[in-house]
């Protein structure tokens, strides 16, 4: 008797789209919208929010630089744990430091860096907690793009505007920079 052995189906190699980018700037925003889009597609993601994984696995931490690079670590350790399973995972997190970036991205299974990027008056103008404004004044320190730096990344993989562009503009240009068009 000849027993038939089936191989389980090879997972599809994941990857990991890391959006950096000032608070306000659309990184949350472009990552959900790019998280449905890639749902109704069937591809296997999850979403990595910055300010949730800082709530729910990184509690505790502060804002000094070395706090703000073990959450970064943190959320790149869960990112690179899925993302070789096969899934497409979506980081949306400041991560304002351009050396903890490149290292993390160069540990995760086909990175891809997106800037995300809207100049200070417009990031200012869509904070509805008015957190730009009290780090301007004084009353917020260690505020990213106010008080802390935010080191742009020099050549990211893909630099989106949303000063210039709409989120559905934005996702048709991650959807194509993924080659899923």
């Amino acid at each position: 008797m000849t027993v038939a052995v089936s191989s389980s189906p090879r997972t599809a190699a994941g990857r990991v789209v890391w959006f950096t980018g000032l608070s306000g700037a659309g990184k949350s925003t472009l990552a959900a919208a790019l998280h449905a889009e890639l749902s109704v597609r069937g591809v296997p993601v999850e979403l990595l929010d910055g300010d949730a994984v800082r709530e729910n696995l990184s509690k505790g931490l502060g804002f000094s630089r070395e706090d703000r690079d073990t959450n970064v670590r943190r959320i790149a350790f869960v990112a690179g744990l899925l993302a070789r399973h096969g899934v497409t995972v979506l980081v949306s997190a400041i991560s304002p430091y351009a050396d903890t970036r490149r290292e993390v991205l160069g540990e995760l299974p086909r990175p891809l860096e997106v800037f995300v990027d809207a100049p200070l008056d417009v990031v200012t103008a869509r904070d509805v907690k008015g957190l730009y404004l009290r780090a301007i004044a004084g009353d917020l320190p260690h505020f990213t793009g106010v008080s802390d730096p935010y080191e742009a990344p020099p050549q990211p993989d893909l630099h989106l505007r949303t000063d210039r562009i709409s989120v559905s503009e934005g996702v048709r240009e991650l959807l194509r920079a993924l080659g899923e068009e």
